[in-house]
């Protein structure tokens, strides 16, 4: 057991120091610290803590105007430009359904907050608001932009600012809902899965059945047969980014999640950069950049709803963990796009999926 005594704010700010151009995930990977226990140590200097319920920033963001809403996990970034519209906030769940912003919230799992101050290398101030969960790991950024409202920033962090600026982040292990879930493939009664699987009218139901039937979603994905689910090869989403770039008029989706929000992509995706493990879309207000070279499984799934089955590309990394989710863009009561389940149904398969 390690029991070397974590770095403090103090020798937090020293390494930041010694270290400015290295990424902040970086720096709290070799401190063995939180994110959010990074940018506490700023508080007083360049941070300010702020209150982390979302239903304060929802109540003023789009006093905001245009900004960048960044969320991310592991291997996906995920930028959207724009305003945020269409607020629904609950305790439970909040929503935001903008043209560009497109959010779904878990207030329960926000537990810090800061107001971050930054100068880049032309003297510019950076400006921005810092969420993270009980872990410390980062949920939400929201960044201002030179169309952004400062005079609304700087009331809303006065207005939330929070009497206690302590400059350190206790952490604690969160527990995945889907703990209890079974990842052994033995163990899944199939022919229950098929039914239950069978009977969906809506996507949103999916989740539902998971937890009704206490099975992972990768497990049941790769459990329920290859009518309803099969496996691409690991070269799939950079084929389908490929491909969908070439198809300006239709829109996709692109679902990017972590412990406590779900930011989503509607419109095309038209340039497509690679970059060492990267992929990246770049488009003037969609960033997605993914680490393609973790992606451990790609699935094709098809969920079936009310208005015919809903084709999704659904991406793993090695521990099961969603990555990334892809959807062809439809209303609801309308059927899928053809070109959309045209174009997925053309993405390679997986050796042994294609041999079967």
């Amino acid at each position: 057991m390690n029991t070397t005594p974590l770095p403090g704010p103090d020798q937090i700010r020293a390494y930041r120091a010694e270290n400015a151009t290295m990424r902040e995930r970086d720096i709290a990977a070799a401190l063995g610290v939180s994110e959010a226990a990074l940018v506490a140590a700023e508080v007083g200097f360049s941070a300010t803590r702020i209150s982390p319920d979302p239903a304060h920033l929802l109540a003023h963001a789009e006093r905001l105007g245009e900004i960048m809403a960044l969320s991310r996990n592991e291997n996906a970034v995920h930028e959207k430009i724009g305003v945020f519209e269409n607020i629904r906030s609950g305790k439970k769940s909040a929503i935001v359904l903008g043209e560009n912003i497109d959010l779904r919230i878990f207030p329960s799992r926000w537990a810090h907050a800061f107001a971050v101050t930054k100068t880049d290398k032309d003297g510019n101030e950076k400006l921005s608001l810092q969420y993270f969960d009980q872990s410390g790991t980062a949920v939400f950024k929201l960044h201002m932009r030179p169309a952004s409202n400062l005079e609304a920033y700087h009331h809303f962090v006065e207005t939330y600012r929070l009497d206690d600026q302590i400059r350190t982040v206790e952490p604690q292990a969160i527990t995945a809902h889907d703990t209890d879930h079974t990842r052994d493939r033995d163990a899944v009664d199939v022919e229950l899965l098929r039914d239950r699987w069978t009977a969906l009218t809506d996507t949103h139901q999916f989740f539902g059945m998971l937890n009704d039937l206490k099975v992972h979603r990768q497990t049941a994905i790769a459990s329920v047969g290859d009518d309803y689910a099969f496996r691409l090869a690991d070269e799939a989403v950079p084929a389908l980014l490929h491909e969908a770039s070439k198809l300006p008029e239709l829109p996709i989706m692109a679902f990017v999640a972590n412990n406590g929000i779900v930011q989503i992509h509607s419109g095309p995706v038209l340039r497509i950069v690679e970059m060492g493990p990267w992929i990246n879309v770049m488009d003037p207000t969609f960033h997605l950049h993914l680490r393609r070279d973790r992606i451990a499984e790609t699935w094709l799934v098809r969920k079936p709803t009310s208005d015919g089955h809903v084709t999704s590309i659904e991406a793993f990394d090695a521990s099961g963990n969603m990555i990334i989710q892809f959807f062809g863009k439809r209303l609801e009561g309308y059927a899928e796009r053809p070109l959309w389940r045209e174009l997925t149904e053309s993405l390679p398969r997986h050796q042994a999926t294609q041999a079967a």
